[in-house]
């Protein structure tokens, strides 16, 4: 198939998929949207919400229409490494056997990542940057496509470990949830408080997953859009040659290298899935803002005045 073909089918693939997640999940379109954009590009997202939001109905659901294995993990202030990762018994014959945890499956729920302490955290990033894990000095390969979706209560800061700013950098994705509208709410209680229960049917298969990442990886970018890209995240880091005066005012420190490399990625697959076989400058706009928003942070003056990550970098644009 060529590639021309090969990005039709991903965009009636895509349409489809979307079609089939709206049969459980009313609403939430953008954050479907970014989700799947994080599996096609092959990196990982991260869900900030207040709980009750149906986060772990989404990532089963899509799941599923992706034809992958899912595990959920609570974390939890006692999780330690070995209980995601697994851990090596004595069977009957006296030999070292490994029992791998669940931390061995395509698509991965870190729920409440924030409430589990940093060894444990540090585990997953393995995981996550190396698509392998290391236990007892024996390395063991994750079976691909590996995309781990975690979430974290923005509200409850009791008992929380915040994430590293190098944990947080390996997440392409940064997703806020909100409440649904009033309709969307009204459709959700109608639907989940009745005995009929829809079900989704797998679209994809892992191969199929596979050979879109690779689709991704091979669409030509022009240099403007790649220099672009790279001048955005430039501007993000404050007392720098390029930045901009607002980042200097607000922003106590901005984005490193990995960002301009996910805002190509996640560009050239925002083109794909919309039909395009380049991206331009908007593809890169479409996706900043998800993938620079956890990479800034705001110093007090920013806090004080009220203002939002996001209106910073729209005004980037």
């Amino acid at each position: 198939m060529s590639d021309v073909a090969a990005i039709k089918n991903l965009v009636q693939k895509h349409g489809l998929l979307k079609t089939e997640i709206s049969k459980i999940i009313v609403g939430q379109e953008k954050v479907i949207d970014e989700i799947l954009l994080s599996i096609f590009s092959g990196g990982h997202a991260l869900l900030i919400g207040v709980p009750g939001l149906a986060k772990t109905l989404m990532v089963n659901t899509i799941a599923t229409t992706l034809g992958l294995d899912f595990k959920r993990i609570q974390f939890t202030p006692d999780l330690m490494p070995s209980d995601i990762l697994g851990s090596e018994i004595l069977d009957e014959s006296r030999q070292f056997k490994f029992i791998k945890g669940p931390i061995f499956s395509n698509i991965i729920l870190a729920d409440e990542i924030n409430r589990t302490p940093p060894k444990t955290q540090a585990a997953l990033l393995e995981a996550m940057q190396e698509r392998v894990v290391t236990v007892a000095g024996q390395r063991y390969p994750l079976s691909l496509p590996y995309f781990v979706l975690a979430t974290q209560n923005p509200i409850e800061q009791e008992g929380t470990y915040p994430l590293p700013e190098a944990q947080l950098d390996r997440f392409m994705f940064s997703i806020n949830l909100d409440y649904p509208s009033f309709q969307e709410e009204v459709d959700v209680v109608k639907a989940t408080t009745s005995d009929s229960k829809p079900t989704v049917s797998a679209l994809l298969n892992a191969a199929q997953i596979i050979e879109f990442q690779q689709l991704v990886r091979r669409i030509p970018v022009a240099d403007n859009v790649i220099e672009y890209a790279v001048n955005l995240v430039s501007k993000t880091r404050p007392k720098t040659e390029k930045a901009a005066q607002i980042v200097n005012d607000y922003i106590d420190w901005g984005a490193g290298p990995r960002a301009s490399q996910n805002l190509i990625l996640g560009a050239k697959t925002h083109a794909a899935v919309n039909g395009k076989f380049s991206p331009d400058i908007e593809d890169v706009q479409a996706v900043a803002t998800g993938i620079l928003r956890h990479r800034m942070i705001k110093n007090y003056k920013a806090e004080a005045e009220g203002l939002t990550i996001e209106s910073i970098i729209k005004d980037l644009f």
